[in-house]
C-alpha cells in the first residue's frame, strides 16, 4: 500500500504540473501574428498600413534565419494603462515592439539579448509592458533582429494585464520552486545514502538530478532573473548544455541502475559513445552557435535521436536477462522517452512548436525524477533482502561450523575460541560416558549415536545458557561456566542418571571438574590437564561419579 500511495501520489503531482504550467504560461488573451522579411527602407507606419503584405499561412520556421517584421492581430478591445504583451523567449540579437494605438500614434519599447533579463518571466517567457498612453492599443508590430528562427520567432504571444501576469509568476514560481526543492531533497537522501551503501547508480543518479535541477533553472527563466546580467542568448546556450548533461547522466545511470548482464557485450561501448556524442553535441552547440546555427541543431537532434534508439535495445537486453528492474525503469521512463521523440521530431520540423511542447521536458524529468525515486528505494529494498539473506546464510555457515553435527553442541574449535579469555574463575567439567565401547555393541552404532544425543541434551540442560557445552572427543564432553554461578558436577550426574536412554538401557557418565583462570591458551592446557586428571580419578574410584580437583592443581 505504501508503494502504492508514493506511486498515486507521483503521478497526481506530475500531471497537475503538466496541465498547470502550459496554462500559466500562456495566460492572458493569445495573439495570432503574421510574419514578413525585413529589408531596408521598411517603416513601422507604413508596415502598419499595409498588413496584406505579411504571410500568416506560411510556419515561422519557413523563414529561416536573419531579420523579420511580425504583426499582431488587432487587439481585442482593452482599456486602461498595465498590459503586458508574453512571448517564448528565443534567440535574437534585438527586439523592437511598436504599438500602434486608437488615436494614430506609435511608441516603441524593446530589448537586445544582453538586456533580456530585466523582462525575462518564468518559463523563459518575455514580459514586455505597453507604453503607457491615454488611448488603446489596437495593433503589436516586432521588428526582429538576428533571430536564428529554429523553433520560431515570436512564440505563443498573448496579451495580459497585471493580475493575470501576477498569478501565472506566483503559479510558476510555486510549481519550478517544489521542482527545485524535490531535486534537492532527493539529491541530499541519495547522497545520504550513498556514504552507507556505495552503490554505483547513487551519484549517477545525483548527477542526473544535478544537471536536470540546473536545466531547470536555465529553461524556466529563473537563471535571468537572478543575474539580470546575462544575456538571454548565453542562457540559452547553458540550457542546451545542461540538457544534454541530463540525458547522457540518465544513461549513465541506467547503465549504473541496471544489472551489469544489461550492458555486457556491445551495448557498453555503444552507451559510451552516446553519451560522449551528447556532450559533444551540447558543447559545439553552446560554443559556436549561432555559426551554421541549423547545422550545430541538426547534430544536436541527431545525438538525441541516436539515445532514443539505443534506449529501446537497452529495455529488450534487460528483458532478455530477465532484470528485476525493467518494469519500474521503464515505467519512469516511457513519459520523457516519449517526449525526446516529440522534441527530435520538433527539431527536424515534423511537428509545430507549442507550449506544452516547450515545457515538456522539465514535466517529463520531474515525473522521471520521482519514478526514478521510487525504482532506487526498490533497489535498495533489494539491497537489503539480499544482504539481510546472505547475513543469514552467513550466520547459519558460521554456525554449522562452530557446531558438531551429531549433538548440535560446539565443536572443539569454537569451544576454545568462545572459553579462553573469559574473565574470572571458570569450572571446566569434562564428562566421558562410561563403557562406551560396550553401548555401541549392545546397540549398534547407531544407538550409540542417539545415546550422545540424549547425554548432550542433558548436559546442556543441566547449566546455565551463558554456559559453553562442547563435544570435544568420541564420548567426551566439556562444560565450562562462570565459577561464581557453577553448578555442582553431582548436580550434572544426577540430570543424566535422570534421562531415558534408547531400548531403556543403563548409562552412566563419569566427571572430573576443576576450577581456575582461562585468560589464555596455557591457562587452557592447565586447567585441562587438572580437570582430565579429576576424570581419571572418577573412572578409578569406579565410575558413575564426579570428582572435583582443588584450586591449587593449576599451579602444580
Amino acid at each position: 500500500m505504501a508503494w502504492l500511495r508514493w506511486m498515486i501520489g507521483a503521478l497526481a503531482l506530475t500531471f497537475g504540473v503538466a496541465f498547470a504550467v502550459p496554462a500559466a504560461a500562456v495566460t492572458g488573451i493569445p495573439l495570432s501574428v503574421c510574419v514578413r522579411p525585413a529589408v531596408s527602407g521598411q517603416t513601422p507606419g507604413a508596415l502598419f498600413g499595409q498588413p496584406r503584405g505579411f504571410d500568416c499561412a506560411t510556419s515561422q520556421t519557413r523563414f529561416g534565419s536573419g531579420d523579420f517584421w511580425i504583426l499582431s492581430q488587432r487587439l481585442p478591445a482593452i482599456s486602461g494603462n498595465g498590459h503586458t504583451v508574453r512571448y517564448g523567449s528565443t534567440w535574437v540579437n534585438r527586439v523592437t515592439l511598436f504599438i500602434l494605438y486608437a488615436d494614430g500614434s506609435i511608441r516603441r519599447t524593446g530589448f537586445t539579448s544582453r538586456t533580456a533579463g530585466r523582462l525575462l518571466g518564468l518559463g523563459a517567457v518575455i514580459v514586455q509592458p505597453l507604453p503607457r498612453h491615454d488611448a488603446a492599443p489596437v495593433r503589436l508590430l516586432w521588428h526582429v533582429e538576428g533571430a536564428a528562427n529554429l523553433r520560431g520567432l515570436i512564440l505563443g504571444p498573448a496579451i495580459a494585464n497585471h493580475d493575470q501576469r501576477d498569478v501565472t509568476e506566483i503559479l510558476l514560481a510555486a510549481l519550478y520552486g517544489a521542482f527545485g526543492g524535490m531535486a534537492i531533497a532527493l539529491i541530499v537522501y541519495n547522497l545520504a545514502l550513498w556514504g552507507a551503501l556505495r552503490q554505483a547508480f547513487q551519484p549517477a543518479y545525483c548527477l542526473l538530478v544535478l544537471c536536470l535541477f540546473a536545466y531547470a533553472l536555465t529553461s524556466s527563466g529563473a537563471l535571468g532573473q537572478l543575474v539580470p546580467t546575462l544575456d538571454n542568448n548565453d542562457r540559452q546556450r547553458l540550457n542546451a548544455l545542461f540538457l544534454a548533461g541530463s540525458a547522457a547522466s540518465a544513461l549513465l545511470f541506467a547503465r549504473t541502475f541496471f544489472e551489469r548482464a544489461v550492458f555486457t557485450g556491445w551495448l557498453r561501448p555503444a552507451s559510451t559513445i552516446v553519451m560522449a556524442g551528447l556532450l559533444f553535441a551540447g558543447l559545439v552547440w553552446a560554443a559556436f552557435a549561432p555559426w551554421h546555427f541549423h547545422m550545430l541543431d541538426t547534430l544536436l537532434a541527431i545525438a538525441y535521436l541516436a539515445l532514443l534508439v539505443l534506449i529501446p535495445t537497452v529495455l529488450f537486453r534487460a528483458w532478455r536477462v530477465r532484470s528485476k528492474f525493467l518494469w519500474l525503469f521503464a515505467l519512469a521512463w516511457s513519459v520523457p522517452i516519449a517526449v525526446a521523440g516529440l522534441r527530435v521530431a520538433n527539431a527536424f520540423g515534423l511537428i509545430e512548436w507549442s507550449r506544452w511542447l516547450d515545457n515538456s521536458t522539465i514535466l517529463s524529468m520531474a515525473l522521471e525524477s520521482m519514478l526514478s525515486s521510487l525504482a532506487i528505494a526498490y533497489r535498495i529494498r533489494l539491497l537489503s533482502v539480499e544482504r539481510d539473506t546472505a547475513r543469514e546464510q552467513e550466520i547459519a555457515a558460521r554456525l554449522l561450523a562452530d557446531t558438531e553435527p551429531l549433538t548440535g553442541l560446539l565443536n572443539r574449535r569454537a569451544f576454545l575460541a568462545q572459553a579462553i579469555g573469559r574473565p574470572g574463575d571458570q569450572m571446566l567439567l569434562i564428562a566421558d560416558v562410561d563403557h562406551f565401547k560396550r553401548v555401541n555393541e549392545t546397540i549398534g552404532h547407531d544407538g550409540g549415536d542417539e545415546v550422545l544425543r540424549v547425554v548432550a541434551r542433558a548436559l546442556r540442560a543441566a547449566v546455565p545458557p551463558d554456559a559453553l557445552v562442547a563435544r570435544i572427543g568420541g564420548e567426551e564432553f566439556a562444560i565450562l561456566l562462570d565459577a561464581a554461578n557453577a553448578v555442582t558436577p553431582d548436580a550434572v550426574l544426577d540430570r543424566l542418571r535422570g534421562q531415558r536412554m534408547p531400548f531403556d538401557i543403563v548409562v552412566t557418565a563419569s566427571i572430573g571438574a576443576c576450577t581456575g583462570p582461562l585468560l589464555n591458551e596455557t591457562d587452557w592446557k592447565l586447567l585441562y590437564n587438572c580437570a582430565d586428571r579429576a576424570l581419571f580419578a572418577a573412572k578409578a574410584a569406579g565410575r558413575d561419579r564426579a570428582r572435583e580437583a582443588p584450586r591449587l592443581c593449576i599451579a602444580a
